[in-house]
């Protein structure tokens, strides 16, 4: 296994001026907090800071991180760019619909000319027109993708339509694994990445919350048939952002990215079993965990070759 393949060495990010958890996604994120005690400047202050010191973190363990200011008042949720585009070791780049209508703003063509600049870009392939079908496919935050096997994980949601995902598989050369999960009362997980997470060598899940039994078995075997392990969560630790994790590397090793959050809701065992692979940095990102997205959905890994 070539394991560069999954733990991408570079990221985007972008640092929102103006944050606050979205009114247009609070109907189908249950993760979603409104904090009223805390006032909008502050709140945008707060999240401004996590931002800033989730990239500086990253770059002290060696992550090249390529951030982005959004300085407009419209894209809220701006702060998670892994959800409207992504990016492939074959120099591909996909850019995705978007299910809330305030969201599609958060497309940006800059962010794409700069990756084209300064990576190896072959092709851009745009989805974003399937929104006048109603048909969506929220990038990395509806797909949880296994770069080395070419498998893309999804659970059916608002956010993830099967026809669209069926396009990404096929121009992207990926097997798509569409399943239903749903938390204690019956609700859909609104996207895959805060439920799983793929890495190299293991792969975070919560089973319980893949109700049909004959599914879940499938989803275990899918795993263990692509060369990981299962490591599996409670849906405690699912709204703890335990699952919102991504690797990354650098010449100083494999890491695990996850919020502080979530490393605080992990058991020491838990833990045990992810050090094994990799060392775990936590970040602080309690103020843009209130949107309803931790730090996994804060980073637009770049898999795309660098230019000689």
């Amino acid at each position: 296994m070539n394991n560069l393949a999954q733990a991408p060495k570079s990221v985007v990010m972008i640092r929102p001026h103006y944050f606050r958890p979205n009114p247009e996604t609070a109907n189908d994120n249950s993760f979603q907090t409104n904090n009223s005690a805390i006032d909008a400047k502050e709140l945008s202050k707060r999240a401004f800071d996590e931002v800033s010191n989730a990239a500086k973190t990253l770059e002290n363990y060696g992550i090249v991180v390529h951030l982005f200011d959004d300085e407009t008042t419209v894209t809220p949720d701006s702060v998670f760019p892994n959800n409207w585009f992504s990016t492939h070791h074959n120099g591909d780049i996909g850019v995705y619909p978007m299910y809330c209508h305030n969201r599609r703003a958060e497309r940006r063509a800059d962010i794409i000319d700069f990756l084209s600049s300064t990576y190896k870009v072959s092709r851009v392939v745009d989805y974003s027109d399937f929104e006048l079908k109603e048909l969506y496919l929220e990038g990395t935050g509806s797909m949880v993708l296994d770069h080395t096997n070419r498998i893309a994980y999804a659970v059916k949601s608002n956010r993830m339509d099967i026809t669209a995902l069926g396009h990404f598989c096929r121009d992207f050369g990926y097997q798509g694994v569409a399943f239903d999960a749903f938390d204690k009362k019956g609700v859909s997980v609104y996207h895959t990445n805060v439920f799983m997470c793929v890495a190299t060598d293991f792969v975070l899940i919560a089973l319980d919350m893949i109700k049909d039994k004959t599914e879940r078995k499938a989803i275990v075997n899918t795993i263990e048939a692509s060369g990981k392990i299962v490591i599996t969560l409670s849906e405690e630790q699912i709204e703890q952002f335990a699952g919102n994790a991504i690797e990354v590397e650098s010449e100083k090793g494999q890491f695990l990215v996850m919020s502080q959050t979530g490393v605080n809701a992990l058991q020491r065992e838990q833990v045990a079993m992810i050090e094994e692979f990799v060392d775990i940095i936590a970040i602080d990102v309690s103020t843009v965990e209130l949107a309803g997205g931790s730090i996994r959905c804060m980073i637009a890994g770049i898999h795309l070759p660098k230019k000689s």
